[in-house]
């Protein structure tokens, strides 16, 4: 039965009305479920939300929404429209922007927005205001004549967002418009999506970042097909009142004391944020907290506000079964002692052509250290992590990778490593088994050891009931599980994830955080990169990149530290990436800002506060 949260929502036009909502799908020869029995309404000239874990069907209710699917049963009115019965109406109201770019790479973004209004039939009288406003507001005015192919993944969902709007839909849909984006770019499309809400239009989005939850007027909650919550931000976090809590003041490192807390009972949550631990409990009253004391002297817990995604984790928590990945005792311990240098980068640049995308950077990373690798949409971190995985040779400098020079035996330094990369690389057409069997022949695995690791990985990662399943039809959070898999397949000493948790949701991501710091503490050295703020909190050191320079370099404290001011005592991450960008830029451009619509910027300051 669905669990509706307390609601104080007006009563309001609706824009769309859906009753008794089912879709299956044959996937290898068995019905999925994707959805059962879905029934909702979503509020006129406004934002709302769809979350869920991975699989939970918030693509496929998007897509019957706007009429690109046929329900099995029940209905949907789209402003009082079938998009069954009544297609061509439905489309002509409804905007609809995929989760994956969908553009066409091959086209310049002039060539897409004309495209796209040819496709919605805008007339030629309106198409240069349309465009000139388009391109303002994306800031994409001095980019017309670059192929969409070319753009950074900011840039892509801006031209993804304006060829959506070209026709001015009443209702649109958005399909995680902010995944793999950087804050900067996530700040400008929710302006964009503001400025349209301001104008009338209606906004239906689903997300895996939950502060983008917090800006909904109203989220619906989905998971294993069913509609188990929705309600308003503000009424959720009212319902997790003294339930959380700031651990702070122990002596010793972040990542083992929130290990330790996650262990205990009566505790659904407990993540690196910021200088403390944040807890999340079942009751009201923390249990159990004194008795850590004894192993981290000077331990304090401190009640902080909530947040919406303290509710997220405790309604969802309970429901699923745990995914840990991180008992990794079967990988095999470095040679190395701790602390020595693996990573070495002195003075390293990177040429194409004429431009430059990597200029002089430096800087080393330390066995068993979980290092962070941040930037924006085009800083060079992607092509830093190819030259340092030996998949592409550096201009100029010196890359020395597990004490070997790469650019005198790449072969052998990518005998040590594993590497996931930022888009699922994996064979699509191949079954989870297959691709395993397939990196294991890679990595030369003879057969005894080949058999072991395949059923570790299978294991391991609970990939086993997908065994004979085609990856390309996996959940994005199974497909992440998988690529992890098969880049550990070897037993490497280090290990690269290139946006590891880009687009899953919560839970997953905390699982996979789990995992790498148990690689951590074995020894492993992992370079990540992540455009998740709040996730950088957990690397042991930080480089952040800008216009393929190193910008910044330091622990996550010394790099909020070099933010700090009267008017901001106690900045994140992500307030300094953004500062730090904006000095170097000379514009306001992601600025934080209160947003007109949702008034957000006070409301999420406050959960970052110090206790």
């Amino acid at each position: 039965m669905t669990e509706v949260l307390r609601s104080t929502a007006n009563n309001t036009a609706v824009a769309v009305e859906v009753t008794g909502l089912g879709k299956r799908f044959a996937v290898d020869r068995r019905q999925i479920t994707a959805l059962e029995d879905i029934t909702l309404r979503i509020r006129a000239g406004a934002v709302s939300g769809l979350i869920g874990p991975d699989g939970a069907g918030k693509t496929t209710l998007l897509r019957l929404i706007a009429g690109l699917l046929a329900p099995d049963h029940g209905t949907i009115a789209v402003f009082g429209l079938d998009p069954v019965a009544q297609p061509v109406a439905v489309h002509a109201i409804v905007g609809y922007m995929p989760q994956r770019f969908g553009l066409y790479e091959d086209l310049t973004v002039q060539e897409n927005l004309d495209l796209y209004a040819d496709l919605h039939g805008v007339s030629a009288d309106l198409r240069q205001e349309r465009f000139r406003e388009l391109l303002e507001m994306t800031q994409l005015a001095a980019f017309q004549d670059r192929l969409a192919g070319k753009l950074s993944g900011g840039m892509k969902q801006k031209l993804g967002l304006a060829c959506t709007l070209v026709a001015r839909p009443r209702l649109l849909l958005l399909d995680e418009p902010t995944v793999g984006v950087d804050p900067v770019s996530r700040r400008e499309l929710w302006l964009i999506i503001e400025r349209m809400v301001a104008a009338g239009a209606t906004v239906l989005m689903s997300t895996a970042y939950l502060d983008e939850a917090e800006r909904c007027r109203e989220v619906f909650v989905l998971h294993a097909s069913h509609l188990i919550g929705r309600g308003a931000p503000d009424e959720e976090r009212a319902n997790m009142q003294g339930r959380c809590f700031a651990v702070t003041g122990a002596n010793g490192s972040k990542r083992a004391l929130q290990t330790r807390l996650a262990e205990q009972p009566g505790l659904v949550d407990a993540v690196i944020q910021g200088d403390f631990i944040r807890v999340v409990t079942v009751d009201p009253v923390p249990p159990g907290l004194d008795e850590l004391g004894r192993d981290f002297p000077g331990l304090r817990v401190s009640p902080v506000p909530p947040r919406f995604e303290d509710g997220f984790i405790a309604k969802l928590k309970p429901r699923i079964a745990e995914v840990t990945l991180g008992k990794m005792a079967a990988v095999s311990a470095p040679p190395a002692g701790p602390g020595a240098a693996v990573i070495e980068v002195h003075d390293v640049e990177r040429w194409f052509g004429d431009f430059q995308a990597v200029k002089r950077i430096g800087f080393e990373v330390r066995r068993g250290e979980v290092f962070g690798l941040l930037g924006g949409n085009g800083a060079g971190k992607t092509t830093t992590f190819r030259m340092l995985c030996g998949l592409l040779p550096p201009s100029r400098g010196s890359l020395r990778v597990a004490g070997v020079d790469l650019r005198r035996a790449a072969a052998k330094a990518r005998a040590r490593i594993g590497y996931m990369s930022q888009k699922f690389s994996l064979y699509g057409a191949l079954s989870v088994r297959q691709n395993l069997e397939f990196f294991a022949s890679a990595y030369r695995l003879d057969n005894g050891r080949r058999r072991i690791r395949l059923h570790w990985a299978l294991e391991e990662f609970q990939l086993t009931a997908h065994a004979d399943s085609s990856s390309g039809d996996l959940p994005l959070g199974h497909k992440q599980r998988l690529a992890l898999a098969c880049a550990l397949l070897h037993e490497p000493e280090i290990l690269f994830l290139d946006e590891p948790t880009s687009g899953v949701d919560p839970l997953m991501r905390r699982a996979f955080w789990s995992a790498i710091n148990a690689l951590a503490e074995q020894g492993v050295t992992v370079l990540v990169t992540t455009h998740f703020m709040e996730e950088a909190e957990y690397c042991d050191r930080l480089v952040i990149m800008a216009a393929g320079s190193v910008l910044a370099a330091g622990q996550p404290q010394e790099i909020r530290a070099q933010v700090r001011r009267p008017d901001l005592p106690n900045p994140t991450l992500e307030d300094a990436f953004i500062q730090m960008l904006h000095n170097i830029a000379g514009s306001d451009v992601g600025s934080p800002q209160e947003s007109p619509v949702t008034g957000l910027q006070g409301r999420r300051r406050q959960t970052f506060e110090q206790p």
